[in-house]
């Protein structure tokens, strides 16, 4: 039988190279984020675009998300698995500083958009024949420590890690598994910024490794490929020599 997964965010970055390495692996593919011609680019360069099913999809809006549900059963009957990766940004402002707006953007996608696409994925994992599935959840080395200035991105990530452990908790009576990968510095255009130094919690500016996107990919197919009854609660995958261990 066919494996159905969907990854939110896959038309750049860590989304990108998820999709891909399941692709790779067998699986088909949802591929969800807000711009289709990005989706098309990641189903192209697949060679497996047969095997794809591209939504424009904004994760803020509830009416977007419902319709990427509705598409999904429409053409694969069932999700086995879901990446829930979509989230976004602001740049590094002092919490002094931070707005409103700042705040409630990041907290928009990060934990609403989240919170989103997972409870649907969970109803529709709890409703299908045979049930379950399994949810991963992009955390992020800031579920475990914070930036400098990344007030918003940490309590969001944070918040993540509550809502992964809730979860699976309430995931348990209907066989859907939930985990949650953390990552640190895989290259990406979002971290290019790394090659021209990041703030250091002693106020200093230095460039940080990074490493190949592809271990993210190689990560969450270890995590989806297990069996239903065994999880991959938390994982961390990182740059070896980035600022964790020992961080601050």
């Amino acid at each position: 039988m066919s494996r159905i997964a969907m990854v939110t965010g896959a038309g750049s970055g860590v989304g990108r190279a998820a999709a891909l390495a399941l692709l790779r692996d067998g699986w088909s593919v949802v591929l969800a984020g807000r711009r289709h011609e990005a989706l098309e680019e990641t189903a192209a360069l697949s060679g497996a675009a047969d095997r794809t099913l591209s939504v424009a999809t904004d994760v803020t809006r509830p009416a977007e998300v419902e319709a990427l549900f509705d598409a999904t059963q429409a053409r694969f009957g069932r999700l086995d698995l879901l990446f829930n990766n979509a989230g976004g940004n602001v740049p590094a402002t002092n919490f002094g500083d931070m707005t409103w707006e700042q705040w409630s953007g990041v907290v928009a996608v990060n934990l609403n958009g989240c919170f989103l696409v997972a409870n649907a994925a969970f109803r529709l994992m709890r409703a299908q024949s045979p049930r379950g599935g399994r949810i991963i959840n992009n955390g992020s080395i800031s579920a475990h420590v914070p930036r400098p200035g990344s007030a918003a991105y940490t309590a969001t990530k944070h918040a993540i890690t509550g809502l992964t452990r809730s979860i699976s908790l309430d995931g348990r009576d209907f066989d859907i598994a939930c985990g949650q990968i953390d990552i640190g510095n895989a290259a990406t255009p979002m971290t290019a910024r790394m090659a021209r130094g990041v703030p250091q919690a002693d106020g200093s500016v230095r460039v940080e490794p990074t490493m190949d996107v592809e271990a993210v990919g190689r990560t969450l197919v270890y995590m989806a490929s297990l069996p239903p009854d065994a999880n991959v609660q938390f994982i961390t995958v990182m740059a070896t020599k980035m600022p964790f261990i020992g961080r601050g």
